[in-house]
Parts: structure tokens; sequence; C-alpha cells
């Protein structure tokens, strides 16, 4: 993030007021985050603080200038406000060259695929944006809905498309693909292109499909809410209800949580230059209520996220609305740039594990998205008799109806692979779902901290610096 694009802005929060940096009225300079929405393996970002590469976490803001790469065993995805995705494959390094926001409200997306593989689901849902694809000399600007494969290595460049078309402007010139069409560029010999009727399968291809199933599976199912921005929205459904609370409204709450469950119990404290400290929520869900929105502690339900705030920017911790004293408001460390991580780690092992223990009180830490069906479900279960072993599966799998069951072969909480295990994607192991449920579980909490940064009612980015309120 260049130091030209910042100033200063003072925003209150309902506990605490904190002061963070914002960006001035600079012409398509206005930031934008979107979301690390899946991290698999080891994934390594560099911020642009300076400190190179780190560990990469779930749910962590991506802003213009960072960089993301994946390991050996490493696979994520990135997600935009409009719900396209990009994932990446093992050994792959993305770079994210700019994401801004013109002064007409439409987006301008460029990103670099330096090395390595990705897949990209476009969904042009606000047709004055711009969306581009860089790789080698090669650039895909991206104008109607698409969803392609890229490949780039030293020697060549490959663009594979299963669904839609596009155009790729080379050195050599424009080649026009269509659906089940690839190009190969030549980047040797003067990036010369040939067109193939045809898409050779790559192993990958699988976890791009199931990813994406997923996503289109629970982008609207059960929702209740018309949200401006989709990233985050598929993760909501999933993982929790919404229920129409007197004297609140419509509320969104995560399963498997109490009254003795924080929304910040898990998950770290990041750096981001110019905006200080952010919270970067551990929870698979965790995106949009750490964002946007409320958490309010309501009597006899624990706590819930209002949905709403959109229109003023984006939080670097949410709002909080009558909490008890128990759970003192969330404040972020004072000084230096370190991440600090609380609870328990937001890296993720390579894969889902095969069964996962899940207790009251951990909101959905451990369970891989799409791998288990009906969570509503095994969230009564959990209610009823205090903890549940489930068995996961891929989420092409868990489309079709799951197979339950109960009795005394429930686990021992304190086991390994219990409800705190990996939080791989979907690539694992085949069956149906699978519950057995056993006793007590329990809850934890902590504390964090509180502030937002400032934005005007395209949300999602910053906006010219306002007077303290």
């Amino acid at each position: 993030m260049s130091k030209r694009s910042l100033g200063t802005s003072i925003v209150l929060v309902v506990i605490l007021a904190l002061g963070l940096a914002a960006l001035p009225a600079l012409a398509d300079s206005q930031v934008r985050i979107v979301r690390l929405s899946n991290v698999e393996g080891t994934v390594k970002v560099d911020r642009n603080t300076g400190q190179g590469y780190e560990n990469a976490f779930l749910n962590m803001p991506m802003v213009e200038g960072m960089k993301l790469a994946t390991k050996d065993d490493g696979r994520a995805e990135i997600e935009f406000e409009d719900g396209s995705t990009l994932r990446i494959t093992p050994k792959s390094t993305l770079e994210f060259t700019a994401l801004a926001l013109r002064d007409s409200g439409s987006r301008v997306s460029t990103l670099t695929l330096r090395t390595g593989q990705a897949y990209v689901n476009y969904l042009a849902k606000q047709k004055d944006d711009q969306f581009t694809l860089a790789l080698g000399s090669e650039t895909v600007p991206l104008t109607r809905p698409v969803h392609f494969r890229l490949d780039v290595d030293a020697s060549d460049a490959v663009v594979a498309v299963f669904k839609g078309d596009l155009q790729v402007q080379s050195p050599s010139g424009t080649v026009d693909l269509s659906k089940n069409n690839s190009a190969t560029f030549d980047l040797l010999a003067g990036d010369k292109s040939t067109v193939a009727k045809n898409i050779e399968e790559d192993p990958f291809d699988a976890w791009d499909k199931q990813q994406t199933k997923y996503q289109q599976e629970y982008a609207s199912k059960r929702s209740n809410n018309n949200y401006p921005y989709s990233y985050g929205v598929s993760d909501l459904n999933y993982y929790g209800s919404y229920s129409n609370i007197p004297g609140y409204g419509m509320m969104w709450q995560p399963y498997f949580t109490g009254v003795g469950w924080s929304p910040f119990a898990d998950g770290a404290w990041m750096f981001y230059p110019g905006f200080g400290y952010t919270w970067v929520s551990a929870y698979p869900w965790g995106w949009m209520p750490y964002r946007y929105g409320s958490w309010a502690f309501v009597p006899g339900y624990g706590w819930m996220w209002a949905p709403g705030g959109f229109g003023s920017g984006w939080y670097t911790v949410p709002q909080l609305t009558n909490p008890p004293n128990r759970f003192p408001a969330p404040r972020p460390p004072q000084q230096g740039s370190a991440t600090v991580v609380v609870g328990h780690p937001v890296v993720t092992a390579g894969g889902p594990p095969r069964r996962v223990l899940v207790q009251n009180g951990t909101a959905g830490l451990g369970i891989p998205r799409g791998t288990v069906n009906n969570l509503g479900k095994v969230s009564h279960e959990v209610q009823r008799s205090g903890f549940a072993t489930v068995r996961t599966a891929s989420p092409s799998r868990t489309m079709s109806s799951p197979v339950y069951g109960s009795g005394a072969s429930g686990g021992n909480p304190g086991s390994a692979g219990g409800s705190h295990g990996s939080t791989g994607g979907s690539h694992g192991s085949t069956g149906g779902s699978h519950v057995s449920s056993g006793s007590s579980g329990g809850g934890h909490m902590s504390s964090g901290g509180g502030a937002r940064m400032g934005g005007s009612s395209g949300g999602g980015h910053s906006a010219p610096p306002s007077r303290p309120r």
C-alpha cells in the first residue's frame, strides 16, 4: 500500500474509539479488501511490511501490494466482493497488483500469476468493474462471466476455458477462446500461441469443481438478508442460521455456540501498514461478521450478529452491543507490528481430518466447509448431548443425503482430532456424513480490541478522512 494513499480518520466505535489511518479522496485510489477465504497446507503471505513472507491465515483481508505463495502442499482461495473466486494450487505465487475503487464506484482488480496454477470463476455482477489477470507477457481482461484455468512457468503459459469465453492479449496478437478451448503461449519463442479445441485434464480440476459447487450451493441457501456483498455469504449459510429475535430483528448465529462462547476466542491480530492492527478470525465463517454489522449479546441466546452497517466502511474489529462484564471489549496490541495469535492457531493442515469432534462452544472451528451435510441437524444433536463425532467427506459427496447415528461412541472431548483440529478444504476422505453423540462439551473466551476503517457508501474500502464523531 503506497504512502501517498494514506490519511487519517478517527471513528467512534460503540465501546471505544481508536484512531486509524484512512485514504484521502484520490481518484481511483480508494483501498479495497478481498478475502483469503480458504487456506490449506502451507500458504505464505507478504503483507508489504518489509518483513517478507509469513504464514497466511484464513480470513485475512488482502489489499493492493500484497503477495500470496503456496508451498508443496499448499492451496488457497481468494473471494471477491461479488462472490467471484480465484484459487491457486501448490507452488504458485500470486500478486495483488491493483485493488482499487474508482470514483464511479466500479472496482479495479489486477492480479498477476508469477508462477504456478490458478482457477478463476468470474461472475461479472457489476458491469463497469475492470478485472484483469496477468501471466508472463499475457493479460486476460474479463468482461463477462467465465470459469477458466491458468498455468505459467518459465517456458510457457496455458489458458483453458471451462465455461464462457474470453480474450487473451499477447505480444503475438489477441487470442479468442470459448468453452472447452485452450491456448498455449511459448514464452521462449516470442509468445507464439497454439490453440487447441480441447482441455487437458489436471489433477486439481476436481478440487476446483468441489469448491465451486460449495459456493454455488450455499450462496443463497437459507439466507435471510440481501447483502450488498457476496463474499462470505456461503459460509454464513453453511455454518449458522438466522433468527428473528424480538427487540433485535433478524440475527445470525453460528452453530455450536452457547452463552459462554465469545466471538473473539480464536484468531489473530495482524498489522496492516497505515491501518494498524486488524482482527483476523479463525472461524471458517469468520469474514463478514468481523468486517461489517454488529455483535450483540442476547440474553438466553449468547452472542449473535446483526447484519448492517455496510454503508459505513469495514471494521478492523466489529462493533459490540450490550457486552456483559464477563466479555470485555476486545483490544488490539498497542504497539509493534508482530502477529499475535489468540486461542487456537489459525494455520490449517493440508486436508480435512477423517473425523472431527464437535463440542458446544466451538462455533464450527475444525469443520472444513462443505464436508458435513446439514450442520443444523448436527448442532441440535450437540445441544442435546454436548458433543458429537462427525465423519467428514468431500463436498461433492455431502450434497447428497447424510447418514446420522447416535450412541456411546462419541469419543473423548480431549482426544486428538477434536473440535480444534485442522480446517483444511474439501479434498478428503470419502463416504457419507456420520454423527455419533457423547456427553458434555464446553466453551472458551478471550479478549482483544475494537476499531474500524472508515468508508463511504460503496463499502469494503476506505473513504476520505472525516472529522471525529
